[in-house]
């Protein structure tokens, strides 16, 4: 009859190999009649031989040796692991373990979390290395905008008007937080095929302030933005507030968009100018501090994604629609978040803040 090995205990095999190494009984043949009795799952020839070694030196015990907690680690071979570990950032365990052979993996894994306080990350994609002077506007332009806030607080914030350009496509691949739901341990792993953006796509210009959404635009298919065409958008845009927010032209407008070359050109910064707009300076390379970027954008296209649209107008439709629907309270937050990320990126002397 064949017991299963699970249910088992070590030390009653081991209790058999030590008898029958006592009679001389060869390795290969103890772990052929192991299997017999216990099945396949047995211990294997290698273990066998192991234990015929111990028994023939000397070896009477069939338990396994009390351990008295983790091994000690020398404090040279933790300035060797960190040393090592210096020279290249990138190094795994595995490697390490070849490095420093005198301890194992899980002692190298121990040294490194909780001796020696590292943890490894990977690096994060910024939009561009950053040079001095880049991160010396990035900090002058925060200051100024934070000044001007403190001395004219909601008056200020009224007067912003916001916007950008970005791609709304037919189909835009759900991402993989998105995909995220609740299983049970013993509920099989759900799987995710690699999805692409479709060909078909739609360049949209949104504009926004604190209470809501002002102006969709969209671009004529096959078109290009350029100046010409942006300063056409803005007089939508004007003609948008002047219905919307009623004297809000006469109060004063401050217009926040990014430094690409349409918004920055000569004919759009007249345009500006006759209008009698201010215009708020914005840092190159710095969607980190414009608020289409880091608030509306992101998730205008987590709402689209997974849905598949037949045409542009259906995805035009459907951009209009969500950003109608959204409450001034979310349009509010996201100016809000400026002030604070302004201020991160002055504490963090221009660099990029990351939320």
């Amino acid at each position: 009859m064949e017991i299963p090995f699970s249910a088992t205990a070590k030390c009653e095999v081991r209790a058999v190999i030590r008898f029958l190494n006592a009679k001389e009984v060869k390795p290969i043949e103890i772990h052929r009649q192991l299997k017999e009795v216990y099945g396949e799952s047995c211990m294997d020839i290698k273990n066998v031989r192991k234990w015929c070694r111990q028994f023939a030196a000397g070896r009477t015990d069939v338990h396994d040796k009390e351990r008295s907690g983790r091994p000690s680690i020398s404090d040279e071979t933790v300035a060797k692991v960190e040393q090592t570990m210096r020279e290249d950032r990138r190094i795994t365990v595995d490697d390490l373990c070849i490095s420093v052979p005198e301890v194992s993996g899980s002692s190298i894994h121990r040294i490194l979390t909780e001796k020696l306080q590292y943890r490894k990350v990977c690096a994060k994609w910024v939009p561009r290395m950053l040079t001095e002077d880049h991160q010396r506007q990035r900090v002058e332009s925060s200051r100024e905008f934070l000044r001007r806030y403190a001395d004219e607080k909601d008056n200020f914030s009224d007067s912003i008007v916001t916007g950008d350009e970005t791609w709304a496509f037919h189909f835009t691949p759900e991402t993989k937080q998105q995909s995220r739901q609740w299983l049970h341990s013993s509920s099989p792993k759900p799987r995710k095929f690699k999805q692409s953006p479709s060909a078909g796509k739609v360049m949209a210009t949104g504009f926004w302030d604190r209470k809501g959404v002002l102006l969709v635009d969209f671009m004529p298919s096959g078109t290009t933005i350029n100046a010409d065409r942006y300063c056409e958008t803005l007089k939508k845009l004007r003609r948008a507030i002047q219905n919307r927010r009623r004297g809000m032209l006469s109060k004063g407008v401050s217009i926040l968009h990014d430094n690409a070359h349409p918004h920055v050109a000569r004919t759009t910064v007249t345009l500006l100018q006759q209008f009698g707009w201010d215009i708020i300076t914005h840092p190159p390379y710095s969607p980190d501090l414009a608020p289409s970027d880091y608030h509306l954008f992101p998730k205008l296209k987590e709402h689209l994604a997974g849905t598949r649209f037949s045409n542009d107008d259906e995805v035009k439709d459907e951009v209009q629609r969500f950003l109608n629907d959204m409450a001034a309270s979310w349009y509010d937050m996201g100016i809000q978040k400026l002030l604070q990320r302004l201020q991160k990126c002055i504490d963090r002397n221009g660099n990029y803040v990351e939320k």
